[in-house]
């Protein structure tokens, strides 16, 4: 079951939600048929339960919003972006286990 902790993006939401409120926002770019997304969405959503007011964490379906992934030049999935004040501070790509996603994030949490 996922977490209430984690945001769901459309286009409509996501540059309100990525400009946010000085958090910085994970954001995971997935699609409903992408194996190693489906993997990692427990991982992420104890990360939003575990870090509330740290980062917020966000999923974005590519399949739902082509355009803002594109516009992020998200080439494959998952690839989950960190966005501080609106802007992208760290770009990881593919799935990663919650100690390396925990450490990319370190010295932005």
């Amino acid at each position: 079951m996922a977490s209430e902790n984690v945001v769901t993006l459309s286009d409509d939401n996501f540059a309100d939600t990525i400009a946010g409120d000085g958090e910085p926002v994970l954001v995971d770019f997935w699609a409903e048929w992408c194996g190693p997304c489906k993997a990692i969405a427990p991982i992420l959503d104890e990360i939003a339960d575990e870090q509330v007011g740290s980062v917020k964490i966000a999923k974005l379906n590519v399949d739902d919003a082509p355009d803002t992934a594109r516009q992020y030049e998200v080439m494959s999935i998952p690839t989950m972006i960190l966005f501080k004040d609106g802007e992208p501070v760290k770009k990881m790509v593919g799935a990663k286990p919650k100690d390396a996603i925990m450490g990319e994030l370190a010295e932005f949490i």
